[in-house]
């Protein structure tokens, strides 16, 4: 499938026109320079559809095209789905943002250097300030020794091994005192299985994707011929991924996202479409029909101070993602309160709820199109394009 742009009626045709050609030509750099192999680039704008393109490979070498409803491995957009999931659980009174982890995983239970165990609870795990960790590339790295899997690997590990490997890992900090991007969402999911006493993915689904009808969302591939190939960053171009394959400190196992073995990771284990999340993200707007306008206005405030600012200059943190605190010091176009957050495999999201503008960027290239210049130059396109209407 090809290109389609999608124009809200009152919209000038010239700004429609501007702003197409603004992303069209992002786009088609990446793909022509080879640092993005396929897209899905969607926006929104006071809820109405605005852009929509499908460009590029799913599969360069078998030479399928890139569709809107091509499926994608969606890594840590799986991290916001899941935090709303743990957010209905709380307006539902079945979860307390001051509730321990060990109230309901007892064994969890990780210590500081010094032997000590401080109580993380659940408002930890949301703003990423639990003293958890991600595997690195040092190979002294606690999490590495401990053979943790950052979600994205290791098919076939169980939840339970794999908090285990985290428990035994030394904390990095006293829980709420720093911020570091952790593998919290994880424990946050293994804790909603244990609250609804079935699956993760039953409870992403009650609470979150079948109520927005978000039909080609999971943490098992339904449709695996409709599932874009993963690329990794190479030189002069990107490089199909192997099995596994590691981009700087993650490692990837493409594989993982067929074997229904594999614990349902929180943090990175969801697939899905570009329109699939769209329709989350505009939740954000909305709140209907899984959060209240209450809860959403929360999740999206920063709730952890100055203390992401260590590593991230302008940006806190809310229940849901980064939150933009300021523009100048972070060096964006947005406006202040905007929310954003990326998924390694490829892929970048915004909402700036100042502009009702609601951005999917999902790429199958790690990691240009989540930390490369490819959804900074996206971002930058729209805003100057609407600056300019």
């Amino acid at each position: 499938m090809g290109r389609r742009s999608l124009f809200r009626v009152g919209y000038s045709t010239a700004g429609l026109t501007l702003l197409q050609q603004a992303i069209d030509a992002v786009v088609d750099e990446a793909l022509a320079a080879g640092r993005v192999v396929g897209a899905v680039v969607l926006v929104r704008e006071h809820g109405e559809p605005v852009y929509a393109r499908a460009a590029g490979y799913a599969d360069r070498e078998a030479a399928t095209p890139v569709a809107l409803d091509t499926v994608f491995r969606w890594a840590s957009l799986t991290k916001p789905v899941v935090a709303a999931t743990a957010l209905a659980l709380i307006e539902r009174g079945g979860l307390d943002l001051d509730d321990p982890v060990t109230r309901f995983l007892p064994d969890f239970e990780p210590r500081l250097p010094d032997g000590s165990a401080p109580r993380i609870n659940v408002r930890h795990l949301l703003t990423h300030t639990a003293g958890l960790g991600y595997p690195t590339l040092d190979p002294d790295d606690p999490y590495v020794a401990a053979g943790v899997s950052g979600g994205l690997d290791q098919p076939g590990m169980s939840m339970q091994e794999n908090l285990r490997r985290i428990a035994s890992a030394p904390l990095y900090f006293w829980p709420g005192s720093a911020w570091r991007y952790s593998m919290a969402i994880d424990v946050l999911g293994a804790i909603i299985a244990v609250v609804r006493g079935t699956s993760l993915a039953d409870a992403v689904a009650s609470y979150v994707t079948d109520p927005l009808r978000m039909l080609d969302s999971g943490f098992v591939v339904r449709k695996p011929e409709r599932l874009a190939v993963p690329y990794a960053d190479g030189n002069p171009r990107a490089v199909r991924m192997g099995e596994p394959h590691r981009v700087e400190d993650i490692v990837f196992s493409p594989a993982r996202a067929f074997d229904p073995r594999s614990f349902q990771s929180g943090g990175g284990g969801m697939v899905g479409t570009a329109g699939d999340f769209m329709t989350f993200l505009e939740t954000l707007r909305t709140g209907a029909p899984i959060l209240t306008r209450e809860t959403v206005q929360l999740a999206s405030r920063n709730q952890v101070g100055s203390l992401r600012e260590q590593e991230e200059p302008g940006w806190g943190f809310g229940f849901l993602s980064g939150v933009l605190i300021d523009a100048e010091r972070a060096g964006s176009p947005a406006h202040v309160g905007t929310l954003s957050w990326g998924g390694v495999y490829g892929h970048s999201w915004f909402y700036d709820p100042a502009a009702e503008l609601s951005v999917v960027g999902l790429t199958n290239t790690a990691l240009e199109g989540c930390k490369g210049s490819f959804p900074a130059d996206v971002q930058a396109a729209i805003y100057a394009s609407l600056a300019l209407d």
